[in-house]
């Protein structure tokens, strides 16, 4: 469920790069020319996909991709590999829950070490330690039938993993793009992620009638090697060396780069609360709404595959654009995540549902795009794992109490209430925050123009 929340927050804890700034800019042609005049020539947008031409930005973003094909369809083969051995759905619960503790419990752990060793040797080893994790899984389900504690186990070394490449990303983003690229490269990282989501499980699922889970677990171990490669082959300078500092300095450091900036903690609390009284309800009662009055589980497949494909084409339409404001831009585009929310409450149509879903991922690619580029220009290098890390942290913080508490109070005031009320929530709060001047005075740097000989 954690990567459900995260698909609402997703690109939020990016970051800015401090020396790796390339010459490219938003504007790729300066200087003077025939017929202006002997002014210079006004720089014109870079192509929407021109950050790709970039050699290693290309290579990482194919790795992390097909890391996250692998993992999607893999979600879907854990849970059928643990119900295929004799478990029970409190078995997979368990399996479930190992994976995700581990990172609530260690990232913040693990932007400090981000920051400290440098984000692509961080990346390297999570990785190397995912892939073995489901490899090891993958030779267990193969062998015959695993024990419940080998897939508790290695569900939490792969948590662990996560917990440290998550942060670490937010930073590597920034040491692989210009200043000026940076919507693109996030637009095109949420692409993935969306898409990965979408085809999944669907890929999975084929995958796992013809050839078992352990075959779909092979694959997403193979699909972090590639990534682990893709890593390994990155020209990026040595990581400088850094004063000996203890934990605890460094998590402070970050923490006060965080606190420092108002619009970052405004809206790392909106996202906090939206995910308590509107996210964390929508996932637990929609399907439950979708049984009662809509047909069941195809109903809330079908809503949930047009939340992913509203995501992919919000991070499409985001290719290209550079808003001045990237926060109103970002804080915008949240109005539309209480649609769906809406519409159920109100016992709207499938039809209906389907499309504020699509909206809900629309804004979702959007806003995080832009936020995470603002986020990359405003903050420095040296801190983006350990901001990256504490966002996170609080933002998903009560995604459990909002499971556990919805259903009871749904029992007593309906379930319709408690979407209602978590969809007026996230509008109005999208409201208050884009009021607020410390959201609003976020501007965009200018594009840079290259130097003339």
């Amino acid at each position: 469920m954690l990567k459900q929340f995260r698909a609402v927050f997703s690109g939020r804890s990016k970051s800015l790069p401090e020396a790796h700034e390339i010459a490219a800019v938003n504007g790729a042609a300066g200087g003077t020319g025939p017929g202006s005049g002997g002014r210079p020539a006004r720089p014109r947008p870079r192509r929407r996909l021109a950050v790709l031409r970039d050699r290693d930005f290309a290579r990482f973003f194919a790795g992390y991709a097909t890391s996250l094909l692998g993992t999607s369809m893999s979600a879907l083969a854990v849970s059928f590999a643990v119900l295929d051995t004799g478990g029970t759905a409190s078995d997979l619960g368990v399996v479930l829950a190992a994976g995700i503790v581990p990172q609530v419990l260690f990232m913040l752990g693990g932007g400090v070490i981000a920051d400290r060793l440098g984000r692509r040797p961080v990346m390297l080893g999570a990785d190397a330690a995912r892939c073995a994790a489901q490899a090891a899984l993958a030779a267990a389900v193969f062998a015959g039938r695993p024990a419940l504690w080998v897939f508790v186990l290695l569900a939490v070394a792969r948590g662990t993993g996560d917990a440290v490449f998550t942060p670490a990303l937010s930073g590597l983003t920034t040491e692989l793009a210009p200043r000026d690229d940076l919507v693109n490269a996030n637009a095109l990282l949420a692409a993935a992620r969306s898409a990965a989501a979408v085809a999944g499980p669907g890929l999975a699922g084929v995958l796992v009638a013809l050839a078992g889970p352990g075959t779909v677990i092979a694959l997403d171990a193979a699909s972090y090697a590639v990534s682990v490669l893709a890593l390994a082959s990155l020209r990026l300078p040595a990581a400088r060396a850094r004063a000996a500092r203890s934990y605890l300095e460094d998590l402070r450091d970050g923490w006060a780069e965080f606190r420092g900036r108002p619009w970052l903690v405004i809206t790392t609390v909106q996202f906090t609360l939206f995910n308590l009284l509107t996210w964390g309800p929508y996932l637990l009662l929609g399907p439950v709404l979708c049984r009662d009055y809509l047909g069941g589980a195809g109903a809330w497949g079908a809503v949930m595959a047009c939340y992913g494909g509203g995501s992919v084409l919000g991070a499409l339409l985001a290719l290209g654009r550079r808003p001045s404001r990237p926060m109103v831009a970002a804080t915008l585009a949240t109005f539309g995540y209480g649609v769906p929310c809406a519409l159920l409450a109100l016992h709207g149509p499938l039809a209906a549902i389907a499309a504020g879903a699509m909206v809900a991922g629309l804004g979702s690619a959007l806003g995080g795009t832009f936020a995470a580029a603002a986020e990359q220009q405003q903050l420095p290098a040296g801190v983006l794992a350990r901001v990256s890390a504490l966002q996170t942290v609080t933002a998903f913080a009560f995604g459990p109490l909002a499971f556990a508490a919805a259903g009871p109070v749904a029992a007593v005031l309906g379930a319709r209430v408690v979407l209602g009320f978590g969809a007026a929530w996230s509008a109005g709060s999208s409201a208050v925050v884009l009021a607020l001047p410390a959201v609003r005075a976020v501007r965009a740097p200018p594009p840079r123009t290259p130097a003339r000989g």
